[in-house]
C-alpha cells in the first residue's frame, strides 16, 4: 500500500524501516505485545495470494470506476490526476475488511468512503454481516485554522518521541 501512494518516495526498505520504527513506538509507549502480532501487508499479501486476489476482483467487478475514484480523495490527490495504482488502493483497502474478517473498522473519517464502499460490496456479494463502521475525526493542528496535524510541518503536531518541552512549547 506505501508504494501505491508513494509513502517515502516508494522505497520499500525505507518503508520496512518505518514499520519498525512504528513497533518501538508501541513498545516505548507501553503497549503489552504479549498477544500482539505484527504482519507486514506485502508478506500477508503474497503468502495468501489465493484468497487475497480473487476477493480484490471480486470487489473490482462489483463497482464502477466512477465509484471507487469517490474512494481515491483518501489519498489527498486530485481526482483528475489519479495514476491506475490509486486506483487499486481503495480496492485493496475494502479487500482487507474481508481478508482481516475485520467485524469492526475503526479508522479516521477521511478512511470512511472506503469502509462504506466495503458494506456496499457486501450487499453486492450477498454477504449478510456488514462491518460495523467506528469513524474518528483526525486531530486538529496545533497551527491557528489547521484541520490535521501534519508529519510535514513538525511546528503543527506532537510527535510520539516529542520530548516534554517540545510538547509545551
Amino acid at each position: 500500500f506505501a508504494l501505491m501512494n508513494d509513502k517515502m518516495g516508494g522505497d520499500l526498505d525505507k518503508i520496512k524501516t518505518v514499520g519498525h520504527y512504528l513497533i518501538e513506538v508501541w513498545k516505548a509507549a507501553g503497549m503489552d505485545l504479549t498477544n500482539v502480532v505484527f504482519k507486514w501487508a506485502s508478506e500477508e499479501i503474497t503468502n495468501h495470494a489465493d484468497k487475497y486476489w480473487p476477493t480484490m476482483l471480486d470487489v473490482a467487478r462489483r463497482f464502477n470506476i466512477t465509484r471507487i475514484k469517490k474512494c481515491c480523495q483518501i489519498m489527498g490527490r486530485l481526482e483528475g490526476n489519479l495514476t491506475a495504482a490509486q486506483i487499486l488502493y481503495p480496492l485493496m483497502q475494502c479487500t482487507d475488511v474481508f481478508f482481516l474478517k475485520a467485524d469492526i473498522c475503526q479508522l479516521g473519517v477521511d478512511q470512511r468512503k472506503v469502509n462504506m464502499l466495503a458494506r456496499e460490496y457486501c450487499e453486492a456479494a450477498k454477504i449478510k454481516n456488514k462491518p460495523i463502521i467506528l469513524s474518528h475525526h483526525m486531530l486538529y493542528g496545533l497551527k491557528a485554522g489547521q484541520e490535521k496535524m501534519s508529519k510535514s510541518d513538525p511546528d503543527s503536531a506532537v510527535f510520539m518521541e516529542d520530548a516534554a518541552e517540545d510538547v509545551e512549547r
